[in-house]
């Protein structure tokens, strides 16, 4: 299955895009998606990757107009034999432009994620403020998760950061919980629960957030059983 995706923000204008990906288990996804977000734009870009064999999506966002403003959030929930590959790019063409881009996932059994996060940052485009961060839970000892950020600056009067984590479940959460009279199972549960739904925590309380948290508790559902 190949997707292409095209979003254009208009001067002061403001735009929220959701999107879930839920196919078959044996489906492959190649997807293209690019959003170009102009003068004093806004862009809140949220996607969701639980379904597929096997899938690569490339997801581009240009802030080409000053005060221009991107915000990009992503999460999965991963398990079998899926293989999920994000490269996205925040790409600074004007200045005084901001992008904050977060992906979090949790993977189980056999599962493999990609995440390669590309901030660039055109000449010119100076007074930027940018971030990236990828973090990734790892339910089995056999799940695999690469987390790659990169750098491209041509200005220098700018702000870039990112941060990369992939951890296994932290026996010490554990502990308390169990602690204070949990069972193992649900300990588990709970700290796998709290670390996808910290994606949600990005959004204003409202019918997006409620949607979100809901859809993420269907796929935590499907995965821990």
């Amino acid at each position: 299955m190949t997707t292409v995706t095209e979003l254009s923000v208009g001067q002061g204008a403001s735009l929220r895009y959701i999107e879930a990906q839920d196919l078959a288990s044996k489906t492959w996804v190649f997807g293209s998606q690019r959003a170009v977000v102009q003068r004093d734009g806004t862009l809140d870009w949220i996607l969701l990757g639980y379904g597929s064999a096997n899938g690569r999506v490339a997801v581009e966002t240009n802030l080409a107009g000053e005060g221009a403003e991107g915000r990009v959030t992503g999460a999965y929930a991963t398990n079998g034999k899926q293989h999920l590959d994000y490269a996205t790019t925040q790409e600074h063409s004007a200045p005084r432009t901001n992008s904050d881009l977060a992906f979090r996932g949790i993977l189980g059994e056999r599962s493999q994620t990609v995440w390669s996060g590309m901030i660039k940052v055109d000449p010119g485009a100076q007074q930027i403020d940018a971030f990236q961060e990828s973090r990734n839970l790892l339910l089995s000892k056999k799940a695999h998760a690469d987390a790659i950020p990169g750098l491209e600056i041509l200005a220098n009067d700018v702000r870039c950061t990112h941060a990369a984590a992939i951890a296994q479940l932290d026996p010490e959460q554990i502990y308390y919980l169990r602690s204070h009279g949990l069972p193992e199972d649900k300990a588990r549960r709970l700290v796998i629960e709290g670390f996808l739904h910290a994606t949600v925590e990005r959004f204003e309380e409202g019918a997006v957030r409620d949607a979100v948290s809901a859809s993420l508790d269907r796929r935590l559902e499907a995965v821990l059983g």
